[in-house]
């Protein structure tokens, strides 16, 4: 399933296909946690979902981070 997120860090919108089933995604909206909803997704899928947020950003901003000495 395509999924639009805009990050929550850089503001920059992406759509990334997730395996994820049209019932998972919509158990999760209607609240189910998402790791219950979803558990075949890896966290990277699943904190995409949430924040829409990627790996690539959380490596950059802790590589920031170490160099500002935070």
């Amino acid at each position: 399933m395509l999924i639009t997120r805009t990050s929550m860090l850089s503001g920059i919108t992406r759509t990334i296909d997730i395996d994820v089933e049209p019932h998972e995604y919509q158990a999760w909206v209607s609240g189910q946690m998402i790791q219950n909803a979803m558990p075949h997704l890896s966290v990277s899928d699943r904190e995409f979902l949430i924040s829409g947020v990627t790996d690539d950003e959380w490596a950059t901003l802790m590589n920031l981070e170490m160099e500002d000495g935070l």
